[in-house]
């Protein structure tokens, strides 16, 4: 009776050892790759990230935005001139000087409007080539291979009771869903971060329509900071990755087992954190003070 039992039990700790090993091969797989992706996709600047979006974007900036653009720009100019004018003691102190500054004012307006698509695109090729440089600086690979952190795992889980095993089971299956939902949260942001970017692009002449106006200009200076916030927000992702990389690299491999696989998810939730924080912190860091 004996001999059954432990027949049964050294049966069922294989079936718990089997479902913990291939629950635990490929947990880290999906976030590898995202991971491995976020390098690659931050760093494209809107044109060679998806030629195809970038022409449309680009076709209904010059086709409906910048149209109405120049509405809003000889709005802003006449009301520009208004003012001027009106400032000079009620008309009865004019001084002929105020209409050259007026037209300079008004040629540095359609200067920059018409220039528009090249400032926005020129403030993401800075940030592109910031993270191309930052890219090499990354010291060691940023994907989690369980198999390197935990040395003999089945050998180890072999020698575990059967109730460990059961509750590491559920630990390796909840810490796989998680791990599934975090790469998922990876995808979002990244990807997330450069449809954004293409929607503020499509609007970038009307708030650069009013830059030069006194009373308006509050509005594309806002918008300038918030396209540099977002354009830098992809150097903020890399520096992520990197602390990333280091903390797994660091992930001690004598841990028993369930510390380890909690500890390579904490890192991930961390990670997601971050990368989900950058967009407010890029933000910050070019605010108004």
């Amino acid at each position: 009776m004996d001999k059954l039992i432990d027949a049964i039990s050294e049966w069922f700790k294989e079936l718990l050892v089997g479902g913990i090993t291939g629950n635990l091969s490929g947990m880290f797989d999906n976030v590898n790759q995202r991971v491995g992706e976020i390098a690659g996709q931050v760093g494209k600047t809107p044109q060679a990230w998806n030629s195809s979006i970038y022409s449309m974007i680009r076709t209904l900036s010059d086709n409906v935005v910048v149209p109405i653009a120049g509405l809003i720009l000889a709005l802003v100019m006449t009301v520009e001139l208004i003012q001027m004018v009106t400032d000079r003691n009620n008309l009865h102190d004019i001084d002929t000087w105020i209409f050259f500054k007026w037209i300079f004012k008004t040629f540095c307006a359609v200067l920059l409007v018409t220039n528009t698509w090249n400032i926005v695109m020129g403030v993401f090729n800075i940030a592109q080539n910031m993270v191309s440089n930052a890219s090499g600086v990354i010291a060691g690979s940023a994907s989690i291979n369980i198999d390197e952190v935990i040395v003999d795992m089945e050998e180890r889980l072999m020698e575990m009771d059967v109730g460990p095993l059961i509750g590491l089971w559920f630990q390796s299956l909840f810490v796989g869903i998680t791990m599934w939902a975090l790469s998922i949260c990876i995808f979002i942001i990244v990807y997330g971060r450069m449809i954004e970017i293409y929607i503020v692009t499509s609007v970038a002449p009307i708030p650069m329509a009013a830059m030069t106006s006194r009373e308006s200009g509050g509005m594309g200076q806002n918008y300038l900071r918030s396209l540099f916030a977002l354009a830098f927000q992809a150097f903020l992702i890399i520096v992520c990755v990197a602390i990333y990389a280091a903390l797994v690299h660091n992930i001690a491999v004598d841990a028993d087992i369930s510390s380890a696989i909690w500890t390579c998810m904490g890192y991930t939730v961390l990670l997601c954190f971050t990368l989900f924080k950058t967009g407010s912190m890029a933000k910050s860091i070019f605010a108004a003070h």
